[in-house]
């Protein structure tokens, strides 16, 4: 089993039921194939978001947990996706961390004709396998022959 740490990167944590219904099941998958997930919402739950300086707080501790994870996992759904999700992405990509997508929504967001999303998001991705990194379908993120699962095993 691995002990690399993966950020998951999403807006899941700003709804009080997507947190408690959809997150679990992400961290869930991810724990089970051996990464450590850091999930921002909850690492930063201690912050009083009532006090002053309350949001650099949140974003350097976002930035801080992204420059020491070993890689991002973005939940990318949307038209646009979430932009701090999109910041979260451009930071681990500028800090070369392997970066991993999940857009299970069936919305085109993009001009491009080979690339589901605006192709700055795979700028960080190998450009001959990005497929390997992009997942579609809840069920392909622990599919053997994908990205993640062969990274967190080497």
């Amino acid at each position: 089993m691995s002990n690399k740490t993966l950020y998951l990167a999403s807006p899941y944590g700003f709804s009080k039921h997507w947190s408690l219904k959809l997150l679990p099941e992400f961290i869930t998958k991810l724990e089970s194939m051996g990464a450590r997930v850091w999930e921002p919402f909850a690492r930063n739950s201690s912050i009083d978001t009532l006090s002053p300086g309350w949001a650099n707080k949140v974003s350097s501790s976002n930035f801080n947990d992204l420059k020491q994870a070993d890689g991002l996992f973005a939940i990318v759904n949307g038209t646009p996706p979430d932009e701090g999700v999109m910041v979260e992405i451009g930071i681990a990509v500028a800090l070369g961390k392997p970066t991993f997508l999940f857009r299970d929504d069936f919305r085109k967001c993009t001009d491009s004709d080979e690339y589901p999303l605006n192709l700055m998001i795979f700028s960080g991705i190998p450009a001959d396998s990005w497929n390997d990194y992009y997942y579609s379908a809840f069920d392909e993120i622990d599919c053997k022959k994908k990205a993640i699962y062969k990274w967190l095993r080497n």
